[in-house]
């Protein structure tokens, strides 16, 4: 018998600019690092409801194995870009729309499920695919 999962700690992204990166999510995602005082040009955690874990890693940085008194962790990196979703109130999606423009955010896309949920698509400053999404997209959500 497989162990159980309880949920997602931890998703990362990887960037060329960890700094921007984490400015960019602060301002338009309203994201805060777990450790603001940190200036590790490699990585920014940044804290998501629910006790999640948002990961800016920087590209290339985490190519060795990193050793610390409490053990190591091992390499981890990614070229291109990738997709992920943060799931928001069909109440907010109104108001979304409008912080996005205002932060100068292009939507590229929009889509509604026949669940009832809505997507809606944009791209952060590495060209990574954001999804905001609605109750309804999947049955678990």
């Amino acid at each position: 018998m497989t162990p159980r999962l309880t949920r997602f700690l931890e998703t990362a992204i990887y960037v060329d600019d960890v700094a921007a990166s984490r400015a960019w999510y602060e301002r338009v995602l309203g994201l805060r690092a777990l450790n603001p005082a940190s200036d590790d040009p490699r990585i920014c955690a940044l804290g998501m409801p629910g006790g999640q874990v948002f990961l800016l890693f920087k590209k290339g940085g985490s190519v060795q194995t990193l050793r610390f008194e409490g053990g190591t962790i091992p390499p981890s990196d990614s070229l291109g870009t990738t997709h992920f979703a943060f799931a928001i109130e069909e109440s907010e999606l109104a108001a979304w729309r409008a912080h996005l423009a205002a932060e100068g955010v292009a939507i590229e896309g929009e889509m509604r499920w026949e669940r009832g949920g809505t997507s809606v698509y944009f791209r952060d400053p590495d060209g990574h695919l954001a999804e905001l999404v609605t109750p309804g997209v999947w049955p678990t959500n």
